[in-house]
């Protein structure tokens, strides 16, 4: 089953309409190495000229970097014709000591502290701050970001939930009804995490930023039916699980953000044979998998480099045979009753 580029779906119970394919801006905040401004800015010029209109960010993406970035960009582009998407919940402001200040995890970034802030306040002002850095007065949607124990303690997930239900997400309903923006969601890095938001309030949309991939479908029956039955769309965040499915198995493979443990390179392993007796490329498989779930409305994975995004988008249009995701579940490597492309 191939897909265009452009071609859009619906967001929930929304007016919002996603393309299926999107730019996730992440790399752009210099998530594993500094990236030249020069290329980045070629890569986002290689995604418009791929047809490329839906575009994801963060404040803590480079800690700003990626914003900014993509701001100017996309502000020499008619606004009616892009879509964009950022997120809440983080505040910017001057470090203490900004000698000393490092930017850490991030490879390179901006030299801005961040403080946590899910409150009617907070929520408005980070929107504020967002608007500013992307140089545009509108987004289109907004996420409560990171609400979750890859951040927090589980002391700290309960109290920033209580401070999100008692007063961040009225923000946000605010926002949306006044057509500021037109859809609210929710987005984390830990299932557990990802069901209690989804069970305290109610969202438009999800973006599932690793549990649902060609290598883990864990979220299938829990967070993914709980989206179906509730008509919360689903975006896949992170289609490559952050790396191993474009890299492959071995040395210095990344997975969740760190290093592959044994266990996922065993499987990717696994799922590499599969690939070659069917003379199927696993990225091209990692795009086109989470696509066939009837939650789901759009991928954005990351690139760094024009090829990256000109990679990506041709992994749309190429027919993958039915067989090839048949003995990816005869093999145990995919789950039986995962939706696959083409059926």
């Amino acid at each position: 089953m191939s897909v265009a580029v452009s071609t859009r779906r619906r967001v929930g119970r929304t007016e919002l309409q996603l393309p299926v394919f999107g730019f996730g801006a992440a790399h752009l905040g210099e998530l594993y190495a500094k990236v030249d401004e020069a290329e980045a800015q070629a890569t986002l010029a290689a995604a418009w000229d791929a047809g490329v209109r839906f575009y994801d960010t963060a404040p803590w993406y480079g800690r700003g970097l990626s914003e900014h970035r993509l701001g100017g960009f996309l502000r020499t582009r008619p606004r009616d014709q892009f879509i964009v998407n950022t997120k809440v919940g983080r505040i910017l402001r001057r470090p203490d000591d900004p000698v000393n200040f490092s930017t850490a995890p991030w490879a390179g970034g901006l030299p801005f502290e961040v403080e946590f802030d899910y409150s009617y306040d907070g929520v408005m002002r980070a929107y504020e701050q967002v608007l500013q850095r992307l140089a545009l007065n509108t987004v289109d949607s907004l996420v409560i970001h990171d609400l979750d124990t890859m951040f927090h303690t589980p002391e700290q997930v309960t109290g920033y939930l209580r401070q999100l239900t008692g007063g961040g997400l009225k923000a946000l309903e605010e926002l949306k009804a006044n057509g500021d923006i037109k859809a609210i969601g929710v987005g984390n890095n830990v299932p557990g995490n990802l069901d209690e938001m989804l069970s305290a309030i109610d969202v438009d949309f999800a973006i599932v930023a690793m549990p649902y991939t060609l290598l883990d479908q864990g979220v299938l029956d829990t967070s993914m039916q709980r989206c179906l039955d509730r008509q919360i769309s689903v975006i896949i965040g992170a289609p490559f699980a952050s790396g191993i499915l474009v890299t492959g198995s071995g040395a210095g493979a990344m997975y969740a953000y760190g290093k592959a443990p044994p266990e996922v390179q065993a499987k990717v392993r696994g799922i590499e044979a599969v690939c070659k007796a069917h003379g199927v490329s696993m990225p091209v498989a990692a795009l086109q998998f989470p696509l066939a779930h009837p939650a789901v409305v759009s991928v954005i994975p990351g690139a760094a480099k024009p090829s990256e995004v000109q990679h990506n988008v041709a992994a749309l249009e190429v027919e993958i045979p039915a067989a090839f995701w048949s003995d990816l579940k005869a093999e145990g490597l995919l789950a039986a009753n995962a939706p696959v492309p083409g059926r």
